[in-house]
């Protein structure tokens, strides 16, 4: 299980909720002269910052003491996506880890979002220009192309890509991705045991746009079926289905009426903004009397939407991807290349009950969380989990966490769209090895 945020993040995590109660759940985009994105100073927070699953908490200092933190006169700037923050789960999580590093190291931090994608390079190259950054933070796989088409002109300008790679090593640019495929796995057996308590035999995603992230969830999220269906002998239908964005409720929305109308009994959201449409529908599909079906959360915990039809979220820890970034700048120990972030480095996983009871927190402190208190949330989810999440589902997620953490299986990781095409035709197919580079589970 991952662990929760410590309490203490709570004042910052704050912020991002606010935002959504104030955009009404729609993305933010910076407004000002500049022809990209205006930058603006982070608002200040009241809490020091969590601790992260893999890095240690830095000593806080006390307001009467003088000693200057190890960040100061270091600059950052955070660019999301297109979709900027509000999204409840990928760009407001990047935003949580830039704002624990600024509170630990002492770091000022400005925030932007491009207007389009067509922005991304002149924004890229106005920063660049200006020499005020130590590190640009580039949120998201949509960065990789404006990337690549700048990196090389400003040597002395420090990047860090988040979730995506350029697939070349250079020394001002390093790359952080996740192990998707390990976390996609653990949740891929949970849907599928709850799938079969709600009398059903039907799973389903729904995706946001087909990009490199979303392939290894998809991966992850079939591989870990399958691992159910070899284990178990029950037969799972497994459906999948992109929706060409990450920011539109309403097609999150209608995507997952169609896929309840195929009799899927369980929904996971991997479509930021746009999969809260795909709660919205569950929702409505249960007190409307259509049947009772489930939805799983990923990126941060967010079982408090809808505590008694979301009982579990999968975790990709973007915060501590955005802290080792700005972390290695403020320390010295910058290095170009590529850095993964899985279960054994705490960046992947499933929030436990702790994690809930963080977000849950933080939505009725700022008014989100309305009819329930987080005492509440957690006690509908822990029920929840206990009747619809049965033992031997979480017996068969111990032991393949156990598996991957120890190296005894490996997930392949593909470079074009027709190895990743070929791996899902395998594992449809019931050849769960054709997804891993390392290790077997045929025949166990």
């Amino acid at each position: 299980m991952m662990k929760a945020l410590t309490r203490t993040t709570i004042a910052l995590i704050a912020v991002i909720v606010i935002i959504v109660a104030i955009a009404g759940i729609y993305y933010i985009t910076q407004q000002g002269p500049s022809s990209t994105a205006t930058p603006t100073t982070s608002p200040s927070a009241t809490s020091s910052p969590s601790t992260s699953p893999a890095t240690s908490q830095s000593p806080t200092t006390s307001p009467s003491e003088t000693t200057p933190l190890p960040g100061e006169g270091v600059k950052v700037a955070i660019l999301f996506d297109v979709g900027g923050r509000g999204d409840l789960s990928f760009n407001d999580m990047a935003y949580l880890g830039a704002e624990r590093a600024r509170q630990e190291f002492g770091v000022e931090v400005e925030y932007m979002t491009p207007r389009s994608l067509d922005d991304m390079v002149p924004l890229l190259q106005q920063l660049s220009e200006s020499g005020e950054y130590d590190l640009l933070v580039l949120v998201g796989f949509l960065w990789t192309g404006a990337l690549n088409q700048t990196v090389d002109q400003y040597p002395d300008q420090k990047f860090a890509l988040i979730d995506s790679s350029t697939g070349i090593v250079r020394d001002n640019e390093v790359d952080i991705l996740f192990r998707e495929q390990e976390c996609g796995a653990l949740i891929g057996i949970i849907a599928s045991g709850m799938a079969y308590s709600l009398n059903g035999s039907t799973v389903g995603a729904v995706a946001g746009m087909d990009v490199p992230p979303l392939w290894k969830f998809h991966i992850g999220y079939l591989f870990g079926v399958k691992y159910f269906e070899m284990k178990t002998g029950k037969p799972v239908n497994f459906l999948w289905q992109y929706t060409g964005t990450f920011q539109d409720t309403q097609v999150g929305y209608n995507t997952a009426w169609q896929l309840l109308q195929q009799d899927a009994k369980v929904l996971y959201g991997l479509a930021g903004l746009t999969h809260v449409g795909m709660f919205d529908a569950i929702i409505d599909w249960n007190e409307g009397g259509y049947g009772k079906a489930f939805g799983i959360g990923q990126d941060a915990s967010q079982e408090w939407y809808a505590p008694q039809y979301i009982p579990i979220s999968g975790a990709k820890r973007v915060d501590v991807a955005v802290y080792t970034a700005i972390k290695m700048v403020v320390e010295g120990t910058w290095h170009g290349g590529i850095i993964t972030l899985g279960l054994n480095e705490g960046g992947v996983g499933i929030w436990d009950l702790d994690g809930v009871r963080t977000f849950a927190e933080i939505a009725y402190e700022t008014g989100q969380l309305k009819d329930l208190t987080p005492d509440q949330v957690v006690q509908i989810v822990n029920e929840t989990r206990n009747e619809y999440i049965p033992d031997y589902a979480w017996q068969l997620v111990n032991e393949l966490e156990e598996k991957i953490k120890n190296g005894e299986i490996v997930f392949k990781t593909p470079l074009t769209h027709e190895e990743y095409d070929q791996i899902i035709q395998e594992l449809s197919a019931g050849n769960l090895d054709a997804a891993l580079e390392q290790g077997s589970v045929m025949g166990e």
